[in-house]
């Protein structure tokens, strides 16, 4: 029996992007599965039948007991004497990647389901750069999740391309239509205005995903707040809320107190916030792929996203959505009242859009794909 371990520092990666497709490891082959993330006791109950779950306190952002972790680890390894290790998140995938070289885990496979350094500058971009090419190093395999990424991390010099590659079309676990369920799209749009207190006619703007400077947070408010001067829009954000220095604050008290702007909180039926839109949002300065345009585009709702490694791979510029300039706030605003004034080009970009996430990146069938991939990784 082969035996397989997913590892990534917080339990909520895990939930949004391997259970599903572990889950469909288990029922379609015999291989032994295992997790191992920060200590979580909720996630241990939640996981599916057969699935093992190994908790190793790990947190998000600087840590200074990183070579505590990566000898726990390397114990741990070294003990299951897994055939392959997949490994996501910045700080997990140092310390597994090290780890796993030192117990000789035969497959080390590195998602790189995002490029941190993108975002930062000077010396700080220089020391992250360094951490990327040395996960990328004790790798024996690499699988960023969008063609993107990929030809970036290349022209970056963090590998050569013949140890790189993209399973399918990308995205790390694609879209669930049963759950994004276009069909449902009217009763769930009434559902949702009528919670959050909009009309059937209010024209809707809608952002999902964490509140946090480098997604593009400071661009959205201001843009949205400059349209206010001419429309009359709503703006729906649904996620957890990580303001911290890196969203401006006279801005976000703003926004708190405007009554067009409605912070939803995290949900997991983000399908019927989506419903609930006509224009989806996503200024990011960064992404591994941006699975929130697939989703927005899986529903029928055109979106407007940051032309960078990631969402330009989930979407066309053109066809299905508006790509803009990153970290440019009159881009964005231009593009978000191009689709207030134009309701045929939103409905072209809808419809277009629901065809391209169903024909690219439906998930049971990219689920098929990386059963195909771990088998031939397995079998080098």
């Amino acid at each position: 029996m082969k035996k397989i371990c997913y590892v990534t520092t917080i339990s909520l990666t895990l939930k949004s992007f391997v259970i599903e497709s572990a889950e469909y490891l288990k029922e379609h082959t015999d291989w032994d599965i295992t997790v191992i993330c920060d200590n979580d006791d909720e996630f241990a109950k939640s996981l599916p039948e057969g699935i093992r779950y190994i908790p190793v306190s790990m947190k998000r952002g600087i840590s200074f007991d990183g070579i505590s972790v990566i000898n726990k680890l390397k114990k741990i390894f070294k003990e299951e004497k897994f055939d392959l290790v997949q490994y996501s998140t910045p700080n997990a995938s140092l310390y597994v990647s090290i780890a796993a070289k030192a117990a000789k885990v035969p497959v080390r496979l590195y998602c790189q389901w995002g490029i941190v350094y993108v975002g930062f500058q000077g010396f700080k971009r220089k020391i992250f750069k360094a951490i990327e090419k040395k996960v990328c190093k004790n790798s024996t395999h690499i699988e960023p999740d969008s063609l993107g990424n990929l030809e970036f991390a290349i022209s970056e010099g963090l590998y050569d391309k013949s140890k790189g590659k993209v399973i399918w079309n990308g995205s790390a676990s694609g879209v669930d239509l049963t759950k994004f369920d276009i069909d449902k799209k009217a009763l769930w749009r009434q559902a949702i205005r009528e919670k959050t207190g909009l009309s059937e006619d209010s024209f809707v703007y809608g952002y999902v995903g964490r509140i946090t400077g480098d997604k593009g947070i400071n661009e959205l408010l201001q843009a949205f707040k400059n349209l206010l001067n001419k429309h009359d829009a709503r703006l729906i954000l649904v996620g957890f809320a990580e303001k911290a220095d890196s969203v401006d604050t006279e801005l976000y008290e703003w926004a708190e107190k405007n009554d067009n702007v409605n912070f939803c909180g995290y949900s997991t039926e983000v399908e019927k916030y989506f419903a609930a839109m006509d224009v989806y949002v996503l200024p990011s300065y960064r992404e591994g792929f941006g699975l929130s345009v697939i989703e927005a585009e899986a529903m029928g709702v055109p979106v407007i996203a940051t032309d960078i490694p990631g969402p330009k791979d989930a979407m066309i510029n053109g066809e299905t959505g508006l790509a803009i300039k990153v970290r440019n706030t009159e881009d964005l605003q231009n593009a978000m009242e191009k689709l207030y004034s134009d309701s045929a080009l939103r409905e072209k970009l809808g419809q277009n859009g629901a065809t391209f996430a169903k024909d690219n990146f439906e998930q049971q069938k990219l689920f098929e794909y990386i059963k195909e991939d771990r088998e031939k990784l397995l079998n080098e």
